[in-house]
């Protein structure tokens, strides 16, 4: 097949007088392709904040912003004659980029409360995400799509010209590499999404002034009438079908290969700039090699069908590679001095794994555009044709994978489905070539399809199940080594001993998530979450998972509601259903597997909370739930998961903590979890001082591991804090609140003392401390940028002994019986601060 494409090569490119022109454009390109994904990542990052951090909301949000660039390219050529200046045209809408994003950053707070107002669930809420991204997101990206087609105008419908928009192509990939891994590791780290969104105007505005600039003596391209090039969009509608299952096969795959990818290098927002400009780097050097062999091709669309067919092979080799051999690397992230040698690290496994295939999509663009033009044709309406297609496809395949096929058959499944698409649209351009005006059915060509469609099946069959260790222990899978079992058992049959001794009960790949439920042959039983243990029944969970429930529950005199965000093993939920005066209680989870599979293998330790019937289980994210319901609480208690994972700052904002204040009634609590592990003081600091601002008199209880930091509770109060020692002693020596007691005994708190004896500090006596905390705000989501640094760090025991040296034991906090205060305070305190 190689030998059949190079046979299709001529002998030399004709020459184009306008090439320097041309070369200037290319790096005209650079900087709005940088611009758009600048765009991309503040746009999604700032709605997502406003209709939801759900994988439908991602959908929907995806799905405006495809469509709209979709409908600019196919609109340009109709409403914009093909004799204006083209590079006039291209610096206009440059500058309507520029106007139009700016604006979305000012139009979205206003939107936000529109949606507040009448946003929810189901089919009406999904229609109003999508008016609310629409009103944003259309404008600005019809007008992005809408310049590939504008500057096509520039060049001659010729194999020359073709190139050229080729390579056109390629340097807005290439300048969208930049624009994301710019965003991701610095406008977006270090800065705000409003300091990014001025920076993408900025590179409009240069790029309107150069282009402009350039195009003083340009003309149109003296293209043909719509009506003359429309027979050669029938006679080739199998290219426009070849492209748009090539755009469905590589949103698609990028979709499948992130997540699973994420799971392995850690889903910091990092490892996504990461993938995504891994991706685009394929496409962008396979959209430049394609054009150059565009220039020299006698027959484009076979050389398009043999892309396709290099893509059936590419496509099993990164399912290979991603499943079979990354996640057995020896491979220890947390040895490395700095996170920068990480990134590194998990550039070069990106590369591995998706470069080929990225390649062969971004040659794809090139090729078909190739084979569908026709001298005097209208570039600009020939080229907005095949990026709609190609756009139109991505859509599909991008809303296709991530809410149907993953969650319904699974990645393994998926990627097959990947491989057999690729073969499909190998099979359409190879075995229906147009020979007279006729399509080719002789016998050979005929049998060619039947043989390819066949390959593919056969390649589809070879990929192998996603690792269930890839799911439950992310980037430190290799080091658990044959520990690992190699397969799902039942629970009654985990054995009590022997090597491997860590056994998988249940994985699951759900609408946002992949989880899993191991156990230990020791019997401690966990679930497991972006790729790392979340919860589990071993005691140091059990102790914070009750922490979190018990100290709510009892700082409040009668709690009769209480919502629950995040269910996890549902240990924290559980823990309000012994208290007696609870009669309502929320749990949001944004996993539906999570609270319908994963929370019931935790029963005994979550006192059968699901099936509770004071209990409503909600699938949503938190802040989204919040942000929506009208409903008040006397407790908000939230558990999401590490807040280095991508999207869980959302959870730790100052807006996100004022929006949960405004639904706690007159004296309620708002508690929330906080890991020290796996963190650094800066991300710590962060999390604390971010919620101080809004619970100034809110206080801190450590979870420690054998005297070490491990984690930490965060409470605070709508007005100020009090705790009655006594009180609480009473309501626990109650007949009704026997269960309580038992429950906070087997956390290891058999007294009210020893579970006040957690305490370690208060907002005011942490002041000192919190000097130069970032606070975490929606429109700078700092803490995930510093938690995704500090991943790899272990200095918890570090950071609680910096906080403990500024505790102090509160007088005014802890009120009762001089007896019992003295206690507390020694307890707290220590010898050394006890005379």
């Amino acid at each position: 097949m190689l030998l059949e494409l190079k046979s299709m090569v001529s002998a030399a490119p004709e020459p184009d007088s306008r090439r320097p022109n041309l070369s200037w454009l290319i790096l005209v390109f650079m900087g709005s392709g940088c611009a758009a994904l600048i765009y991309e990542v503040v746009w999604l990052q700032l709605l997502q904040l406003v209709i939801g951090l759900t994988t439908v909301s991602l959908g929907v949000l995806l799905g405006i912003y495809m469509g709209g660039m979709c409908l600019g390219s196919l609109w340009l050529a109709r409403l914009v004659s093909a004799r204006q200046n083209p590079l006039r045209v291209y610096a206009l809408l440059e500058l309507g980029i520029a106007v139009s994003g700016v604006g979305v950053l000012f139009l979205v707070p206003w939107m936000s409360d529109l949606y507040t107002r009448f946003g929810g669930s189901g089919v009406s809420g999904i229609t109003l995400r999508a008016l609310i991204a629409g009103v944003c997101l259309l404008p600005p990206t019809i007008l992005m799509g809408a310049t590939l087609p504008a500057i096509a105008r520039h060049v001659e419908a010729t194999p020359s010209g073709v190139s050229w928009l080729g390579f056109f192509y390629g340097g807005n990939i290439i300048g969208a590499v930049i624009g994301c891994l710019v965003a991701g590791f610095y406008l977006l780290r270090v800065h705000d999404m409003a300091t990014a969104t001025y920076a993408a105007a900025g590179l409009n505005v240069a790029v309107a002034v150069a282009a402009w600039a350039l195009g003083r003596k340009a003309t149109g391209s003296g293209a043909k009438s719509a009506a003359a090039d429309a027979p050669d969009v029938v006679s080739n509608r199998v290219i426009y079908l070849t492209l748009a299952l090539s755009g469905l096969s590589a949103l698609g795959a990028e979709v499948v290969w992130t997540r699973l990818i994420s799971l392995l290098f850690g889903g910091t927002v990092y490892t996504f700039s990461i993938i995504l400009a891994v991706f685009l780097a394929g496409l962008g050097i396979g959209s430049s090699a394609g054009s150059l062999l565009a220039r020299t091709l006698t027959q484009p669309r076979r050389a398009l069908g043999i892309c396709q067919f290099l893509l059936m092979i590419a496509v099993a080799w990164s399912a290979l590679v991603i499943t079979r051999s990354l996640p057995y690397w020896p491979v220890n992230s947390g040895i490395a001095l700095s996170p920068w040698y990480t990134f590194q690290l998990d550039i070069a496994r990106a590369l591995w794994a998706m470069l080929p295939a990225a390649c062969l999509w971004g040659a794809s663009f090139p090729l078909a555009l190739a084979a569908v033009t026709n001298a005097g044709a209208d570039p600009g309406r020939v080229v907005g044709r095949l990026y709609a297609a190609n756009t139109l496809g991505a859509i599909i395949g991008a809303l296709g994978f991530s809410l149907v096929l993953v969650p319904w058959v699974g990645s393994q499944r998926a990627q097959q489905v990947l491989v057999v698409l690729c073969g499909v649209a190998a099979m359409l351009a190879l075995s229906t070539p147009i020979i007279g005006g006729r399509e080719d059915q002789s016998l050979p060509r005929r049998s060619l399809r039947w043989v390819v469609l066949a390959l593919a099946v056969a390649l589809a069959w070879t990929i192998p199940a996603v690792p269930w260790g890839l799911i439950a222990y992310g980037r430190h899978m290799a080091s658990y080594g044959n520990r690992l079992a190699p397969g799902v058992v039942k629970e009654t049959e985990v054995p009590k001993g022997g090597v491997p001794d860590i056994f998988p009960i249940y994985v699951g790949e759900g609408l946002n998530g992949s989880v899993a439920v191991t156990q230990w042959t020791t019997g401690v039983r966990n679930f497991h979450s972006a790729g790392k243990v979340q919860a589990s029944s071993d005691s140091r969970d059990m102790r914070l998972q009750r922490m979190l429930g018990h100290l709510s529950a009892l700082t409040i005199n009668r709690p009769e509601s209480v919502l629950v965000v995040a269910c996890g093993a549902g240990v924290t939920a559980g823990s309000f259903v012994v208290h007696p005066e609870v009669k309502r209680i929320v749990i949001c989870d944004i996993e539906p597997l999570v609270p319908r599979y994963v929370a019931p293998m935790f029963a005994r330790e979550n006192h059968h909370v699901i099936d509770d019937p004071r209990t409503q289980v909600v699938s949503d994210d938190g802040r989204h739930y919040i942000r929506t319901t009208a409903e008040k609480f006397d407790i908000i208690t939230s558990d999401p998961i590490d807040p280095w994972v991508k999207g869980c700052a959302a959870l730790n904002t100052r807006e996100y903590y004022e929006m949960c204040k405004q639904h706690l009634r007159p004296g309620g609590v708002m508690s929330l979890w906080i890991p020290l592990y796996e963190s650094d003081e800066a991300t710590v600091k962060s999390s604390i001082a971010t919620f101080f601002k809004v619970f100034p008199d809110g206080m801190l209880f450590s979870n420690d591991d054998m005297g070490e930091g491990y984690d930490a509770v965060l409470i605070g109060q709508v007005g100020p804090m009090r705790i009655d020692l006594d009180q609480w002693q009473t309501r626990l020596d109650a007949p009704d609140h026997a269960k309580v007691k038992v429950s906070l005994a087997d956390a290891g708190f058999p007294t009210v003392q020893s579970l006040l004896a957690t305490y370690a500090g208060r907002a005011t006596d942490l002041e000192g401390w919190m000097v130069g905390a970032q606070i975490n705000t929606d429109r700078n989501l700092r803490l995930q940028y510093l938690a995704g640094m500090s991943y790899n760090s272990f200095l918890g025991a570090e950071i609680l002994n910096r906080i403990h040296r500024h505790r102090q034991f509160p007088d005014n906090l802890f009120t009762g019986s001089e007896a019992r205060r003295k206690s507390l305070r020694y307890a707290i305190m220590g010898p050394e601060k006890n005379p």
